[in-house]
C-alpha cells in the first residue's frame, strides 16, 4: 500500500536527478562566467555563449545530442574570440560523456573533431614555436580520449546493471510460477486423496441409509429420527464435499479466493440446526439485528462456527440443549452457541482441530473468538467478525502464534 511518506519519496526520487544535472550545469556556468569577466575584451556575446554552452547540459537525460549541438558552437566562440584555454572545452567535454553514454558514438566524434580543430585553428596565429599550442591540443585530445573511454565504461556497467537486474527479476517470477505449480500439484493431489477415500465412505453412508429409510417406509414402519438425519447430513456432507474437490482442481488462488466459494453459509442454518434437533440435541435459534447480505467470508465463517460449535456439544454435553444466537450489529457480526452442559470452568478443555480451525478462521477475518467454559456450568462459543476487510493470512498466522 502506497503511504504519504512512500509518494512523497517516489517524487523526490524523480526530482533528484534533475536537480544533480542542474547543480552540474550552474557550477560549469559560474566558473567560466569567472574565466569570461578576467579575459580581456569579453563581452555580452561571449557571456550569452557561456551560459548557453553550459546551461543546456541540463537536457542530457531527454536529448543527449542537444548539448553536443549547441555546446560545440558556444565554446567555439569563446576559444576563438577570448582564447582561454582548456576551460572551454569543459562543456564539450561533458556534452561528449553523456552523449557515448547514450550510445551516439558517431556524433561525438565529429563534435569533439570540430571543436579541436577549430581550436587549433583559432591558436594558428598565436603559434611562436614554444609548442605551448600544441600540447594545449594534445591535453584535449587526451582529455576527450578519456572522456569517450570512461562514458563506454559507464555504459558497459549501467547494461550489466540492467542485465542483472532483469535477471533477477526473471529469476523471481520463475519462482513464483514454481510455486504456483507445485501449490497447484499439491491441491489436484489432495482433490485426488479425498475423493478416493471420503467420497466413497460417505457414498456408502448414504446409499445404506436411504436403503434402510425406504425398508422402514416399505414395511409400515417409523423411520427413526436419527436415520432421517444420517441421510440428510451425508447428502449435505456429499454435496459439500464436491464443492469443495471442484475449487481444489480448478482454482489457482489468483483471485483471492480462499476455496469455498461455494459451501454454505448462514442461508442454511436452518437446515443445520433442524439436523441436530434430528439428532435429539434441544436447539433454539435466536437472531437479533436488521438481517443482510453479509461479506461470503463472513457468511461461511459463522455457519462453521455454528456447525462446529452443536458438533462439539453433541459429542461432548450428552443431554445438553444448544442455544444458538446470531446478532447483526452495525460493524459486525456476533455469531454465539451456549450450552448447558457439565463443563467444568477450572478444567478447560484441550484445543482440538475443530476450535482451531475456529480460531483461525475468526483470526483471518481480523475478529475476536472467546471458547470456554462459563461460570453457570455448560460451555460458550463467542464469535465477533468485522464486517469489513478481512487481513492477510500472514497477520492472521501471527495473531495465531
Amino acid at each position: 500500500m502506497k503511504t504519504p511518506y512512500s509518494a512523497g519519496m517516489s517524487s523526490l526520487d524523480r526530482w533528484r536527478p534533475l536537480a544533480r544535472d542542474g547543480l552540474l550545469a550552474a557550477t560549469v556556468a559560474v566558473l567560466l562566467s569567472l574565466a569570461v569577466f578576467e579575459s580581456p575584451g569579453a563581452g555580452a556575446l561571449d557571456l550569452a555563449a557561456v551560459l548557453a554552452g553550459s546551461l543546456v547540459l541540463v537536457t542530457w537525460r531527454w536529448a543527449p545530442l542537444l548539448p553536443l549541438l549547441v555546446t560545440t558552437p558556444c565554446m567555439l566562440v569563446i576559444a576563438a574570440h577570448l582564447q582561454t584555454g582548456p576551460p572551454a572545452a569543459f562543456p564539450v567535454l561533458v556534452s561528449v560523456f553523456f552523449a557515448v553514454r547514450a550510445s551516439h558514438r558517431l556524433a561525438a566524434a565529429l563534435a569533439s573533431v570540430v571543436f579541436l580543430g577549430g581550436n587549433l585553428l583559432a591558436n594558428l596565429p598565436d603559434f611562436d614555436g614554444s609548442g605551448e599550442s600544441l600540447g594545449t591540443t594534445t591535453l584535449l585530445v587526451g582529455w576527450f580520449l578519456a572522456a569517450g573511454v570512461t562514458a563506454t565504461v559507464a555504459q558497459h556497467r549501467q547494461a550489466y546493471v540492467e542485465q542483472v537486474e532483469k535477471r533477477a527479476a526473471e529469476a523471481e517470477r520463475t519462482r513464483e510460477e514454481m510455486a504456483r505449480r507445485r501449490a497447484g500439484e499439491e491441491r489436484l493431489r489432495i482433490a485426488r486423496e479425498l475423493h478416493d477415500s471420503l467420497t466413497h465412505s460417505i457414498s456408502v453412508i448414504k446409499v445404506q441409509a436411504g436403503v434402510a429409510v425406504h425398508l422402514a417406509r416399505k414395511r409400515g414402519e417409523e423411520v427413526p429420527a436419527a436415520l432421517l438425519a444420517i441421510q440428510e447430513a451425508s447428502a449435505d456432507a456429499m454435496r459439500e464435499l464436491r464443492a469443495t474437490l471442484e475449487v481444489l482442481r480448478h482454482s489457482d488462488g489468483s483471485d483471492g479466493s480462499d476455496g469455498e466459494a461455494q459451501v454454505s453459509g448462514l442461508d442454511r442454518l436452518g437446515d443445520l440446526v433442524e439436523r441436530a434437533r434430528s439428532t435429539g440435541l434441544p436447539a433454539t435459534v435466536t437472531i437479533s439485528g436488521t438481517r443482510r447480505e453479509l461479506p461470503a467470508e463472513v457468511d461461511r465463517a459463522a455457519y462453521r462456527i455454528v456447525q462446529e460449535a452443536l458438533t462439539n456439544v453433541s459429542r461432548h454435553s450428552g443431554g445438553a440443549a444448544a442455544a444458538v444466537r446470531i446478532d447483526y450489529a452495525d460493524d459486525e457480526l456476533v455469531v454465539q452457541v451456549d450450552d448447558d452442559g457439565q463443563a467444568d470452568p477450572d478444567a478447560p478443555p484441550v484445543p482440538g482441530t475443530g476450535l482451531l480451525g475456529m480460531r483461525e478462521r475468526v483470526a483471518a477475518l481480523g475478529g475476536r473468538l472467546r471458547a470456554e467454559p462459563r461460570p453457570e456450568g455448560g460451555f460458550t462459543v463467542r464469535a465477533e467478525l468485522p464486517l469489513g476487510e478481512p487481513v492477510r493470512p500472514e497477520l492472521a498466522l501471527g495473531e495465531l502464534s
